[in-house]
């Protein structure tokens, strides 16, 4: 209309998919974010990597294939390929969908950063140190906050006969039952419950084929919560959930599959523990100077501290994800939470010197 001034719409583009252990789970975000963001104000662009980490934009009915596999089979024919230094002639803002290595791990950041094309989530820096539980345990333990106590193997150290004395180690500091898990994988990926000192080594071996570091871990008792975090000023915690696993170790299924496993919003603990929860999980994004948002992964201990085991810096995002169950509980939609993410990330890059 004559005289009418239109805004233009933000252009985003949702990478989802990846070369993870974790993009079956990317893929459900993906097309989540794609489908609950506000039209009104964004154009969404549905970007597929595919395990060659090319990037490919995708029609409708390719996003609701049923596997990561059954889209790459017909990208050639159905999709239209951009090459990575195209991306900025399409996308004013990246919505990071992605999972796990080469995606939450700084990698995807890092390129996005020399493109100069803006991106929801962490930076460079904190997406590796989050990705990482070893180094960012470290960190959390140098600010005050309680973590597991936890023995990195490397594996040049336990090739090189070093297992004898690392095995010594588990046996004197962690105590049976521990837990062994990659350091830099997510989704319960190679996670494995140990109830005595025959089942390390098996244990540490399988964790290698995910990574060059294990993690042998003490088991945590005690109640399993976690709380999303909104890199608001000051951050806003969300309201915690406990997670109830169908068996000891919480799995894939249990985090993301709808009717699998159960979580409580609120988590059942008084109303003084749901604060230090939050309190916690703000001090934890903090620390790692984590941003635009996270959810971080704890356990209330029998003895009332509370134990991080992990952040998550580009969380699941699927249509069940206890993400959207906390932010509905503080009468955020879907739709509001893509929304905030968004406008925390165009905030973030603004304002940044050098890479965020």
């Amino acid at each position: 209309m004559v005289g009418e001034m239109v805004e233009k719409k933000l252009r985003v583009a949702v990478i989802m998919g990846g070369v993870s252990s974790e993009k079956e789970v990317s893929l459900e975000s993906g097309r989540n974010i794609f489908s609950k963001m506000d039209r009104k104000r964004f154009d969404p662009l549905a970007v597929f990597m595919d395990s060659q980490a090319h990037l490919w934009d995708i029609p409708l009915k390719l996003l609701m294939r049923n596997s990561t596999r059954d889209i790459e089979d017909d990208l050639e024919t159905e999709a239209r390929r951009i090459p990575y230094e195209a991306l900025n002639d399409c996308t004013d803002l990246v919505y990071l969908g992605l999972h796990g290595k080469f995606g939450e791990d700084g990698c995807i950041q890092g390129l996005l950063e020399l493109l100069h094309i803006p991106y929801t989530g962490s930076g460079v820096l904190a997406s590796a140190l989050g990705m990482d539980k070893y180094i960012s345990r470290r960190i959390l333990s140098m600010s005050g906050i309680d973590v597991p106590a936890t023995i990195p193997v490397f594996r040049r150290t336990w090739d090189a006969e070093g297992r004898e004395k690392i095995l010594a180690r588990v046996e004197k500091e962690t105590g049976f039952p521990c837990i062994v898990k990659p350091t830099r994988e997510g989704c319960s990926t190679a996670v494995k419950k140990v109830v005595s000192i025959e089942g390390v080594a098996a244990a540490i071996e399988s964790a290698f084929a995910w990574d060059n570091v294990a993690l042998v871990e003490e088991f945590l008792a005690g109640t399993e919560v976690t709380c999303g975090v909104l890199g608001d000023d000051p951050p806003l915690a969300l309201t915690p959930s406990e997670t109830i696993p169908t068996d000891d170790i919480l799995s894939l299924e249990d985090k993301f599959l709808y009717g699998q496993g159960e979580n409580k919003t609120p988590a059942r603990v008084p109303d003084d523990v749901l604060r230090r929860i939050q309190e916690t999980a703000i001090a934890t994004f903090q620390a790692l100077d984590l941003t635009g948002y996270a959810r971080i992964d704890m356990f209330v201990r029998p003895d009332g501290r509370i134990a991080v085991l992990e952040p998550n810096t580009l969380p699941g995002m699927t249509p069940s994800t206890v993400l959207f169950h906390q932010a509905a509980a503080a009468g955020i939609t879907q739709a509001d939470f893509i929304s905030r993410v968004i406008d925390a990330a165009l905030k973030a890059h603004s304002s940044k010197r050098g890479p965020l």
